[in-house]
């Protein structure tokens, strides 16, 4: 039994009691009735609106699904059949992309995040997190020892 079923089902026992709705117990018992009448109908409500979300979710999911599919197609997953993640001494000029200009991770110290940065930040001296807007600063200058003699 749904709860429209059962608000009703309420009345129709108020009803059959011939409360007298003029005396507070029956004017209260009256108000009850009308209220779960109102509570049912708003659940019922927003059941139907739970349903209809969930068809459009299902809906997005799929699309997702096939967009999915075809940015990681089969193809192209054989590029990178060779490539393995956990290798640490990977030299930078072991993979040629095409591009000549080098790029530097830096890790922001205040939100943690790596971002890339090319020569030209570097040179400029400084740039902004995108991540969190902290302005980040580079200093070129090295440390270098002299050698003893």
């Amino acid at each position: 039994m749904t709860l429209s079923e059962k608000s009703a089902y309420l009345k129709g026992l108020m009803d059959g009691l011939k409360l007298d709705t003029e005396k507070d117990e029956g004017k209260m018992i009256a108000a009850i009735v009308d209220m779960l009448s109102d509570v049912a109908e708003t659940v019922s409500d927003l059941e139907d609106v739970v349903d209809t979300i969930s068809d459009e979710l299902d809906c997005i999911e799929e699309d997702l699904d096939n967009i999915d599919d075809y940015l990681l197609d089969d193809e192209d997953d054989d590029d990178y059949e060779d490539y393995d993640e956990d290798e640490d001494d990977v030299e930078d000029d072991e993979y040629d992309f095409g591009d000549d200009e080098v790029l530097y991770e830096v890790k922001c110290p205040t939100c943690g995040e790596e971002i890339t940065i090319d020569e030209q930040m570097l040179d400029e001296g400084s740039t902004v997190c995108p991540n969190c807007g902290e302005e980040l600063e580079f200093d070129l200058e090295e440390d270098e020892e002299e050698p003893k003699e």
